[in-house]
C-alpha cells in the first residue's frame, strides 16, 4: 500500500503505546482512523491528540474478547466511514507466572484478548475488506510467538496461535488484493508489563513493580519506532515484520539453535 491518504485504519488497543503510535503515525499520512480500546478515556485521548492531522475519526471503548461486539463492530466502521482498508490487531495484555501458577481464568483472560481479539477482527472485517480496492491485516504477535519463555506460557500459547493464524491466511489470501503481516515486537517501552497479571518472572522475580521496571530498563524500542517499522511493512506488504534489534537476534537464534536456544535464554535470564 503506497498511498495512505484516505483510506481507514481500524486500530484496536489504540489506547496507548504501539497503538497510539500507529494512530498518529496514520494520521500525519493521511488516514482515516477507527480507533478502539477497552479504556475510553485512553483512546478519547488518543483521538484528540489525532485530530492534530485529521478529524476524520471515530472513537470507541470496545472489549476485543466480545464477540458480539467485535462481530458489530465492523458495520458500525463502514456506516461511518463506507468501508475498511486496513485492520490492525494490536490489543494485548499479559500474565506472568508458571503453569501452576496461573488460573484457568488467566488462560481465559489473556487469551480471549491476545488470540480470539485478534481471530474476531480478522474474521469479522475481512469481508469488508474484500470489497475495498486495496487493504491489508497487521496481527500483532511477538518475540514470544518465536521462542517460548518460562512463567509465559500464557502469552506464548496465544502469540505462537497468532503467528499461525496470520502465516496460513497470508498464503490464502496470496493472489489478493488484501496484504497480511504478522508483527513480532521485541521489548518495547509499553504498559504491557506495568498492567501484566503477575505472580513471577521468568527469572524468577516475584516483585511486580520491580519486575515491571526491569522491563522498562531492557526495553530498547520506543511505540513510535514500532509504528514507524509497522507502517514500513504496510507499504512494502512484508509479511513478517520484526521489530527492534533483540527481536531480530531472537529470531536467529529460534532459527539456528532450534533445540539449544532455552540453554541460552536460561543462561540470560539468570544474569537478569
Amino acid at each position: 500500500m503506497k498511498n495512505f491518504e484516505g483510506r481507514v485504519a481500524v486500530i484496536t488497543g489504540a489506547g496507548s503505546g504501539i497503538g497510539r503510535a500507529l494512530a498518529l503515525n496514520l494520521a500525519q499520512k493521511g488516514c482515516r482512523l477507527a480507533l478502539s480500546d477497552i479504556r475510553a478515556e485512553s483512546v478519547a485521548e488518543t483521538a484528540k491528540l489525532c485530530e492534530t492531522y485529521t478529524r476524520d475519526i471515530m472513537h470507541d471503548a470496545l472489549d476485543v474478547a466480545d464477540k458480539k461486539a467485535m462481530q458489530a463492530y465492523p458495520e458500525k466502521v463502514v456506516q461511518k466511514f463506507g468501508g475498511a482498508n486496513i485492520v490492525i490487531n494490536n490489543a494485548g495484555v499479559a500474565v506472568a507466572a508458571t503453569v501452576e501458577e496461573t488460573s484457568i481464568e488467566d488462560y481465559e483472560w489473556l487469551m480471549g484478548i491476545n488470540w480470539w481479539g485478534v481471530l474476531y477482527g480478522t474474521k469479522f472485517f475481512l469481508p469488508h475488506l474484500r470489497k475495498a480496492d486495496e487493504a491489508h491485516i497487521v496481527n500483532i504477535s511477538s518475540v514470544f510467538g518465536i521462542i517460548g519463555v518460562p512463567t509465559q506460557s500464557a502469552y506464548n500459547a496465544a502469540k505462537f496461535a497468532v503467528r499461525g493464524f496470520t502465516e496460513s491466511l497470508r498464503q490464502e489470501l496470496e493472489d489478493t488484493h488484501i496484504g497480511v503481516s504478522c508483527v513480532h515486537p521485541g521489548g518495547i517501552k509499553t504498559n504491557i508489563a506495568a498492567y501484566a497479571r503477575y505472580k513471577s518472572g521468568p527469572n524468577g522475580d516475584t516483585n511486580h513493580a520491580s519486575a515491571a521496571e526491569k522491563f522498562a530498563k531492557l526495553a530498547r524500542t520506543t511505540p513510535d519506532e514500532a509504528a514507524a517499522t509497522i507502517v514500513k511493512g504496510i507499504e512494502k506488504k512484508t509479511p513478517r515484520v520484526l521489530i527492534g534489534a533483540d527481536a531480530v537476534a531472537i529470531d536467529v537464534m529460534a532459527r539456528t539453535m532450534p533445540e539449544s536456544y532455552t540453554t541460552v535464554l536460561g543462561q540470560l535470564l539468570k544474569l537478569g
